[in-house]
């Protein structure tokens, strides 16, 4: 049976493009292990993406997964929109190149690795795991000062 880990993340940015930071919160049993990061020059929707596969890629080996996002981008992508732009050689409805292609196959790529359950979170709404990883992903913005 895999493991099973509820990983929560958040992406921030300082100007859309500018610096920005991904936080990760991961849960498995009792403990609780923390990740952040930034990148000078990028875009919020880049970040949340960013965190999201961060998470994933920390897992050392299959789980199961409950992974928790306050962004609809993510979820939506990754739930209604990834198949459709695969099919579609990496086109949009629009017949345009999907935005973040490789942020998404990265994405992809690590979601197949687990078992992943998406699910999607207010942000800023008290939850206590998401107001985390906001913490983590702003300080991942600061450390690029």
């Amino acid at each position: 049976m895999a493991d099973k880990v509820v990983i929560y993340t958040d992406g921030a940015c300082k100007g859309n493009p500018g610096r920005g930071g991904w936080g990760v919160v991961m849960r498995y049993g009792g403990a609780c292990r923390k990740l952040h990061g930034g990148e000078q020059q990028t875009t919020n929707n880049r970040m949340e993406l960013m965190a999201a596969i961060r998470g994933l890629r920390a897992l050392t080996r299959p789980c199961e997964v409950e992974l928790y996002t306050d962004s609809q981008y993510v979820r939506k992508g990754i739930t209604e929109w990834l198949a459709g732009w695969k099919r579609n050689g990496w086109k949009n409805s629009a017949k345009k190149p999907v935005k973040n292609a490789d942020l998404w196959q990265e994405l992809d790529t690590e979601t197949a690795r687990h078992t992943v359950s998406w699910h999607w979170v207010k942000g800023h709404s008290g939850n206590p795991d998401n107001d985390l990883a906001d913490e983590l992903a702003n300080q991942g913005v600061a450390e690029l000062s």
